[in-house]
C-alpha cells in the first residue's frame, strides 16, 4: 500500500494493515475532547515522565511502532527511556534484519526479532530483562508458516509465557479475512494449549475491536472495516470466554477490566486528522489467563506518546515472578 497523506505537513508512513476509519459524524467531532480525553500532540515528547511503578511488580509495555527506523527518528528511546519496562514488546517493526542498537541491547540483554520474508513488512519482536526458558517464533497448525513469521513470538518464563503478536489483518475491503480466520482457528489453539501448562500473557497489535466501545464508529465499521467483523470479534470473545463445549479457562481483557467504561484508543489513522477528531481504535492488549488477573495492579494507555507511531503504547504492571 503506497504512502498516505498526513494530516499534518509530514509524509505519514502507512501502516502494512491497519483498518480504515470512517469519518467522524458532526457529533463525535465536539464530543471527542471530553468523551475519549485524548492528547491532540503530533510529535513525541522529548522530556517524559511516568508515575513510578507498583511497589513489587514488574512492567510490561507493548508499541505498535509502525517501522522501527522512522520511529527511532521521532523520539523512540525517550519513550524507552522513560517506561523502563522490564518486557517491551514491539509490533510492526519492518526490520529485514536484527537492529543493531546498542542502547537498546544494554537495556534489554534478551531480544528476540521475529522477521518477515517481504522487506519492510510487518514484523513483531520482544525485547526483555529477564531470560526466558524457551523461546519460539511459529505458529503450530498453521499451514503457511511464511503467513506466520514476523508475527509471533512467545517467550516461556518459569510461572508464564509471554506472547507478543502482530496478528494478521483482515484488509481492505475484507480482502484477506479468511486468512485472519485461519490464524485466529490456529491461535486460539495454541493459547489454550498454553495455558493448559502455564498462566499465558498475551500482547500485542491484535487487530480487532472488540466491542462497539473500542472503536468510535462502531455503526458505520460493523462487517465492513476490518478489524471490527462478526467473525473478528467473535473470535476474540472465545477466548476471552470459550463457547459452550470448549474445556477452556478464560482469559481477561485486562485493559478493558480496569477501565470498564472508557472510551480510550490506541490507534489514530493519520488520515483525515483523526487524532485531533478523537477517531480511533483499541487495538492494542494485554489478554491474560484469568488466574492471574488479579495480579494486574496497573494497566494505562500512554495517550501522551503519539508523533513516533500512529498508535499509542500500552503498559502493564503484575506482581511476582514470570
Amino acid at each position: 500500500m503506497p504512502p498516505k497523506k498526513a494530516a499534518s505537513k509530514r509524509k505519514a508512513v502507512s501502516s502494512d494493515d491497519e483498518p480504515e476509519q470512517a469519518q467522524s459524524s458532526k457529533k463525535a467531532k465536539t464530543t471527542a475532547s471530553t468523551v475519549n480525553a485524548q492528547p491532540t500532540n503530533k510529535v513525541l515528547p522529548v522530556t517524559i515522565t511516568f508515575p513510578p511503578r507498583v511497589p513489587g511488580t514488574l512492567r510490561l509495555a507493548t508499541w505498535n511502532i509502525c517501522g522501527l527506523a522512522t520511529s527511532q527518528k521521532k523520539g523512540f528511546k525517550y519513550y524507552v527511556e522513560a517506561e523502563d519496562p522490564d518486557i517491551l514488546v514491539l509490533t510492526e517493526t519492518k526490520v529485514n534484519g536484527i537492529p543493531a542498537d546498542p542502547a537498546l541491547k544494554a537495556r534489554f540483554p534478551h531480544s528476540y526479532w521475529a522477521i518477515s520474508d517481504k522487506k519492510t513488512y510487518s514484523g513483531a519482536a520482544i525485547l526483555s530483562k529477564h531470560k526466558p526458558i524457551s523461546v519460539t517464533q511459529t505458529l503450530p497448525g498453521h499451514p503457511d508458516p511464511t503467513a506466520v513469521k514476523g508475527r509471533i513470538v512467545t517467550l516461556e518464563f518459569e510461572n508464564s509465557y509471554v506472547i507478543g503478536t502482530y496478528v494478521v489483518n483482515a484488509g481492505t475491503d475484507l480482502k484477506t479475512l479468511d486468512a485472519k480466520k485461519i490464524w485466529n482457528n490456529h491461535f486460539e489453539a495454541y493459547i489454550r494449549d498454553l495455558d493448559k501448562k502455564k498462566p499465558v500473557i498475551w500482547t500485542g497489535d491484535l487487530n480487532v475491536a472488540p466491542t462497539e466501545m473500542d472503536l468510535t464508529n462502531a455503526k458505520k465499521n460493523w462487517n465492513k472495516t476490518a478489524g471490527y467483523t462478526e467473525a473478528e470479534t467473535t473470535s476474540f470473545k472465545h477466548i476471552l470466554n470459550p463457547p459452550e463445549g470448549v474445556e477452556a479457562n478464560k482469559f481477561v481483557d485486562i485493559w478493558r477490566r480496569h477501565h470498564p467504561t472508557d472510551k480510550h484508543y490506541t490507534y489514530f489513522s493519520y488520515r483525515f486528522n483523526c487524532r485531533a477528531k478523537g477517531i480511533g481504535w483499541r487495538l492494542d492488549m494485554f489478554v491474560v489467563s484469568e488466574r492471574i488477573a488479579e495480579r494486574v495492579k496497573m494497566c494505562e494507555i500512554r495517550d501522551e506518546i503519539y508523533g513516533a507511531s500512529d498508535h499509542c503504547p500500552l503498559v502493564m504492571e503484575i506482581e511476582g515472578a514470570l
